[in-house]
């Protein structure tokens, strides 16, 4: 089940460029430089497909129950520092994206899985643009925890700003997507 919600969770990081992709490919049928043959509707498919399944993972990902209050010592937004490098791959995909041709319909589609083997591995979950676009930050912080006097350092989502030197519910999850009560 875990590995499902991070698979969702990946996808959801990639919602922007489904809809980018979407609305070219929608513009494009519409003004009739594109018609549909097989694979334009394999990839449109895919493309909405993967919109809902994104939706769905931020929607699981955001719907968390065991909160643990918290006292932050620091906190650095750091969402300037992924964000970018995502926002980059989006336009280049949309940009240059050709639905007709196999090769960059299959290049879209390995290059999609490379990613998501490195996002799910190495626990990327808080660099998700999603959350970005729908408010939320990301931010390293040093807290300590209402159940040790232990101070730790993690990355957190806040839909805001998060203050340092006040208390918050946070959820802690396994996997990098430590989220805060707004």
């Amino acid at each position: 089940m875990l590995l499902i919600k991070k698979i969702l969770l990946f996808i959801s990081a990639y919602i922007p460029l489904y809809l980018l992709l979407l609305i070219k490919i929608g513009l494009q049928l519409a003004n009739g430089n594109l018609h549909f043959n097989i694979l334009n509707s394999i990839m449109l498919g895919l493309l909405f497909t993967m919109t809902i399944l994104g939706s769905i993972g931020i929607f699981w990902g955001l719907n968390a129950k065991n909160y643990v209050q918290i006292y932050i010592k620091s906190a650095k937004n750091i969402t300037e520092k992924h964000f970018l490098g995502y926002l980059s791959l989006f336009v280049l995909f949309a940009l240059n994206f050709q639905i007709e041709y196999y090769a960059m319909a299959s290049t879209f589609v390995v290059v999609l899985i490379f990613i998501g083997i490195v996002y799910i591995k190495n626990d990327l979950f808080y660099i998700n643009p999603t959350l970005n676009i729908l408010g939320y930050s990301f931010y390293k912080i040093t807290y300590i925890s209402s159940n040790s006097n232990e101070q730790k350092t993690t990355y957190l989502l806040y839909k805001g700003k998060l203050e340092s030197a006040k208390s918050y519910d946070v959820n802690f999850s396994s996997y990098n997507l430590n989220i805060t009560k707004s």
